[in-house]
């Protein structure tokens, strides 16, 4: 009903848009350079090779690393002491109107001639939020009863996760502005493609490894098995 709900307003939105939107004819957009594949391909190796660029794309795809675990492994710990996947999905629904606002809020610090300041500025406190959702799991089966988790437990877990958005926005909102703001207006869309695409890459490569080193990192105890780990996926099927 959710899904309808909403591909029902996308579809009546997108159609008015459509037939009631009408360009400006009078103002004409500086032309934008365009060129073939190979060209645009040559043109984004030129753009990389630059010393600047270079030590940015370096930069985002590393800045990420301290949340990746934080940001893809909390969610399935929290399943894994006994919190409901539906209560989680339920917790995400106060995070929507939450989603909407910040950008809005935060573009008004972004929008300076030093866009990045923001991102440094919440980088620490989304880092100390990585320690604090480890407590959240540690602290899950301590207070799991026979009738689930307590209503304190819950809150905690939004205002954790709502205090996480605003970091989070706050990095994502900030490397955006800067992306705007150096790219040469004449290859914009190809600039900005490029920095947005490493910037994506920065945040999904770290994610990937710390759900593949899950396994080999979590402390198991066998129960009735004298001398073995369950360390592999087969040890603890034996």
């Amino acid at each position: 009903d959710f899904l309808f709900f909403w591909g029902a307003v996308f579809l009546v939105t997108t159609t008015l848009v459509a037939f009631l939107k009408k360009e400006n004819q009078e103002l004409i957009p500086a032309k934008e350079e365009t060129k073939g594949i190979t060209d645009t391909y040559r043109l984004l190796f030129s753009i990389i090779k630059m010393p600047a660029v270079l030590t940015f794309c370096l930069l985002i795809l590393t800045s990420k690393i301290g949340f990746s675990a934080a940001d893809a492994v909390t969610g399935l710990k929290l399943v894994e002491e006994g919190v409901p996947k539906e209560h989680l999905a339920l917790l995400a629904v106060p995070m929507v109107p939450l989603q909407i606002i910040l950008p809005l809020v935060i573009s008004k610090y972004t929008a300076g001639p030093q866009p990045l300041n923001t991102f440094y500025k919440a980088m620490p406190y989304r880092l100390l939020l990585g320690l604090e959702f480890a407590f959240l799991v540690w602290w899950a089966p301590k207070v799991k009863h026979e009738g689930g988790f307590p209503v304190y437990y819950y809150a905690v877990v939004v205002l954790s996760y709502a205090l996480h958005q605003i970091t989070l926005y706050s990095m994502y909102v900030a490397i955006m502005a800067f992306n705007a703001k150096v790219s040469d207006p004449l290859i914009g869309g190809t600039y900005m493609t490029l920095l947005n695409t490493v910037s994506n890459l920065g945040g999904n490569w770290p994610s990937t490894v710390a759900l593949w080193l899950v396994d080999p990192l979590t402390v198991k105890e066998c129960a009735g098995a004298q001398g073995h780990t369950c360390a592999t996926a087969a040890a603890t099927e034996v």
